[in-house]
């Protein structure tokens, strides 16, 4: 009797699934590829020297290569150099003066640039094996996410709107605090000797090495955006990748499926998997950079805050004299802003790409809610599989990228702040230097 009512539910639910998935309507698809998904990413990458790889317009996946002759690669050398000579002369500051945590900054801020310029260069390398293997996986499973590439889209649209709004308030507080720092000089050359000490407190100042600094400067801000953004949209794509697998497992939840349902499943499962496994490889330093530049700088922030106030501290003080634009209050629009923007964006890149983690384990209580007459070899391996491996990016194998993560985050940065809030007495001296994060912006006197 129970082997009549399964072959009559199985009979029932085969017209059904095949109706679903018609043919006619997936010819009307088209499939959400790796290369199109995210193909404005590169694109913004490649605009600030990174991921110099050729063939981001095809969609064939032999045309991208790395080539090292290209000029794509000599403008990422040509950067890089140039991030090694604003770290330099940072240290040269520091071992001139007095080793302070507000002259340190710049050189964790280029140093940080220098070692992420360096992570997305050994990408590149990668880049086409991992886009070739990409494909193979796209040709036995495609992916109809219709949203997706919209979804990195928008994202880009905004990380970089945001990021490019807090360059500006960045630059306007700089220049409020130039026009009182240095009143006898240009607007231009106050500008630079005062949001760039660490060069023209070295080299004399012309207006060439500035724009060269400047540019430098914009750069490494992007690039430390870019980072993030970067590891976003690379979440959006294998959190699609493993949701395509969740919908077809969640509309068989309850039926009477044959074994074959459960294999060819647990296959693109297998898949799925096997390709975090594969892009974790390629991006593992990326994401680590990501977390732990974050991190430093969070901290940093909340630091100045206990130490010298939102209001902060300066010998050119430029609210005294409402001759400014904000009227003096450059500097604190613009720390407000910097520090809500990036937790903000932190908080954005926990929780999208522990998404990754999140998915992997969406199958585990529709496996369990299989019916005992269907119930085979394959579903048990498909559960083992399951709960027995972790999917998720990780950090260079240190750390995974999980919700509980940012948890963990957070209780380091309550416990870093308490101790320094203990260490930090309210009748110590100030600090004649306002540090103006995260652009690593030190005022500097006339």
């Amino acid at each position: 009797m129970g082997r009549q009512n399964t072959q009559k539910n199985l009979a029932f639910w085969v017209p059904v699934k095949r109706n679903k998935v018609h043919p006619a309507n997936l010819k009307k698809q088209t499939p959400a590829t790796f290369q199109k998904s995210l193909r404005a990413t590169l694109l913004i990458g490649q605009a600030f020297s990174l991921l110099p790889v050729v063939g981001i317009f095809s969609n064939d996946a032999n045309n991208v290569k790395f080539i090292i002759t290209s000029w794509k690669c000599f403008y990422s050398f040509l950067s890089f150099f140039g991030q090694i000579f604003i770290v330099v002369m940072c240290i040269i500051r520091v071992v001139s003066t007095e080793a302070t945590l507000n002259a340190t900054t710049p050189i964790i801020f280029y140093g940080t640039t220098c070692f992420t310029m360096l992570m997305f260069f050994r990408v590149a390398t990668a880049w086409p094996d991992l886009v070739q293997h990409v494909a193979k996986t796209e040709e036995l499973y495609p992916n109809y996410d219709n949203k997706l590439t919209r979804t990195c889209q928008i994202t880009c649209a905004v990380v970089l709107l945001l990021a490019l709004s807090e360059h500006i308030l960045s630059l306007l507080s700089a220049f409020a605090g130039a026009i009182m720092c240095f009143p006898n000089k240009s607007v231009y050359e106050g500008f630079a000797r005062h949001f760039y000490p660490w060069v023209f407190n070295c080299l004399p100042y012309s207006p060439l090495l500035g724009m060269i600094t400047q540019f430098l400067h914009f750069q490494s801000t992007f690039i430390w955006n870019f980072s993030d953004l970067f590891v976003i949209c690379m979440s959006y794509y294998l959190t699609s990748r493993l949701d395509h697998v969740n919908k077809k497992l969640a509309a068989a939840q309850g039926k009477y499926l044959p074994e074959i349902f459960w294999k060819s499943t647990r296959e693109e499962y297998c898949r799925a998997t096997q390709l975090v496994r594969k892009v974790d490889e390629v991006i593992s330093g990326i994401v680590f950079v990501s977390f732990a530049n974050n991190l430093f700088f969070i901290c940093l922030q909340l630091f100045n805050t206990l130490e010298d106030g939102i209001k902060g501290n300066g010998d050119c003080n430029s609210r005294s004299k409402k001759t400014t634009p904000l009227s003096g209050y450059e500097a604190a629009t613009y720390f407000l802003f910097s520090l809500v923007y990036l937790i903000s964006r932190s908080v954005a890149v926990s929780l999208i790409a522990s998404q990754v983690n999140t998915a992997s384990m969406v199958p585990a209580p529709i496996l369990y809610d299989v019916p005992s007459p269907v119930y085979c070899v394959e579903v048990q391996r498909f559960l083992d599989q399951v709960n027995g491996d972790k999917v998720a990016l990780s950090g260079l194998q240190f750390f995974s990228v999980t919700r509980g993560l940012l948890l963990t985050v957070a209780g380091t940065i309550v416990t870093y702040e308490l101790v320094m809030f203990q260490f930090n007495s309210p009748t110590a001296d100030t600090d004649t230097t306002t540090l103006i994060p995260p652009n690593i912006s030190t005022t500097a006197t006339p």
